[in-house]
Parts: structure tokens; sequence; C-alpha cells
């Protein structure tokens, strides 16, 4: 295996090198794709110390120099790979030494575009600790339980926390499986960009279930420092709106998707919109949704998503 790593980089001169060092201990990575996104540290002479110190190691920045987001960010480096498979890291995040263990054996099928494992959370700090840890604990993200590929996007699509997810820095794809199947990889939106990429990676390639029950990966959580801090994306109603607008839109242009799923994508969207709507207005939407689109008010899947927020 060749393995390129992409990692976006932005404010991160604090955890940087552990990142890209943890992606240099495997001798399968071929190479360390640093893309600098205008940061306001010292993150990219970090990044040129790097690529001098390292000979896999590459920085680049966008044309115009600014910052793009790191959806954005990581299209770039998708341009720049040169091995035959493609794995993300986060810049404030790093890999376990089991990161490809999983992928050695089961890239050897060639019905495998991609593989899929678990990510644990790190506390960088004792403070860290004490201010977050009440609200992810040991928090492991990963899918409950191994199942076939088919299974990946309606599982995510509809079952929610009940199935479980994969977060970016534990996915491997194969290179041409990803310029094959998909048009469009990351998406500039607001929120949820690398939730909504995976789970567009996830309907149109094979994804295999890797390693599971224990992490591969670690994603970093800092202290609250009053100006800039880093912590796993806490998930929010109105965040949600975001995801799922940019789920139903794309669901409704692409021909492969099922019906049943457009009119799902539509209904958790519509949910969503209730739960962030003024008081007055989201019993006004629930009224007529209840009379145009029932399912979306009476099933559990879709009114988990507001009830709370209706003060009953």
């Amino acid at each position: 295996m060749n393995i390129s790593v992409i990692i976006p980089v932005f404010n991160a001169e604090k955890s940087i090198l552990n990142a890209v060092e943890s992606a240099l201990q495997f001798e399968e990575v071929y190479e360390v794709i640093l893309v600098e996104d205008e940061s306001g540290d010292n993150s990219l002479e970090i990044c040129r110390r790097l690529e001098k110190k390292y000979e896999k190691v590459s920085v680049f920045q966008h044309m115009d120099g600014k910052n793009h987001g790191a959806g954005l960010s990581r299209n770039l480096g998708i341009e720049f790979v040169l091995g035959d498979f493609i794995a993300f890291l986060n810049a404030d995040d790093y890999y376990l030494p089991s990161r490809f263990d999983a992928e050695k054996k089961l890239f050897s099928n060639p019905e495998v575009d991609g593989v899929y494992g678990a990510t644990g959370i790190h506390y960088y700090s004792e403070k860290a600790k004490e201010q977050y840890y009440p609200i992810y604990g040991e928090y492991l993200t990963t899918i409950h339980e191994k199942c076939p590929p088919e299974f990946v996007f309606p599982g995510q699509m509809k079952l929610g926390s009940l199935f479980g997810d994969f977060s970016i820095n534990a996915v491997t794809i194969r290179k041409d499986r990803l310029l094959e199947k998909m048009s469009v990889f990351f998406k500039p939106i607001q929120f949820h960009g690398d939730k909504e990429f995976l789970l567009r990676l996830s309907f149109y390639l094979n994804l295999y279930s890797g390693i599971l029950n224990k992490p591969i990966a670690m994603q970093g959580v800092y202290e609250y420092d009053g100006i800039d801090f880093k912590i796993p994306e806490k998930t929010s109603d109105r965040s949600k709106v975001f995801l799922w607008e940019e789920l139903h839109n794309w669901a409704n242009k692409e021909d492969l998707v099922p019906k049943e799923m457009k009119i799902h994508t539509r209904r958790m969207y519509k949910s969503f919109k209730i739960a962030n709507a003024p008081l007055l207005k989201r019993w006004a939407m629930v009224a007529y949704y209840m009379i145009v689109d029932s399912p979306c008010i009476r099933l559990d899947v879709y009114n988990a998503n507001f009830i709370n927020s209706l003060g009953i």
C-alpha cells in the first residue's frame, strides 16, 4: 500500500508536529500533504520546517493565500495526491499504531472501495479533561456493529446514534474509486462538512468495517482559554438544519437515491427547521405538517428532533 495522508492546517501550531509524526510512523504512508489555510499563528512556519525535515511531507496553500476552510483544503490536497489510497487527519488529532492494520488486510479484496474504523477522545490537558469529560467522557466514534457495505449509508441516515458513525480521521479510500464514483468531494458548508461528505461517500462507495471496538485515531480536546479553543464538534439543532438541508438538496438531485430516502431527508430537514423556529411558528409548523405530511410529526424518528422544543 502507498497511502497519501491529507491534513488541513489552521491555527494548529501546538499540535501539527504530533499529527504529522503520527502519520509518518507507518511505512505504508507514501506522503503527508499539508494544506495550510491562512493560519493566524506560526502554523505555516512549522509546516515549512516539517517539509524540510521529512522527505514525505509537502506543503500547499490556496492560490489566493486565503482561508477556505478544512473541506476545501482537503479538496486541494486531493488534487496533489500521488498515492493509490487516501486518508485524512485533522491537524489537532493523531493516528494510533493500529491505524492501518485492517486496511492492509481488507484492501486485498478488489471489491473494497474504502475502510472505516473507530476514533477516540484525547484530552490535551487535565484542565481540558476537567472541563469536557462530563460531556464527552471516553466517547468512541464508531459504527456499533460490523455490517455489509450496502447497509452503511441507510444505517447512518435512518438510525442515527443507534447505528453510529465514523469520523474523517478513520476512513481510508482507494483514490481511483473516489475519483471514478464521486464528482463532488467536500462542500463549502458552514457546519458538518465532514459528516456530509462521509454520508455521500458511504452512498457511492463500498465501505467495509475495520476496527470498530477500539480507536485507531484520536480526536483532540483543548481547554477553554477564553480566546481560542478546540473541542470535538458539539452537534446542535441549528447546525443540523444546515446538514439536513444539504443532504435533502443532494438527494433530490441524485437519481440513484431511492424515493423513500429522498422523503426521509426532506422530513429530517423539516423536523430540525421546526426545532429552530420561534415558539409560535414552531406550533404553526407542527399543525401544518400534521395536515400535509403527518409522518413528519407522528413518527418518533422525526418528532424526537423537535418534541423537547415545544415546551410540553
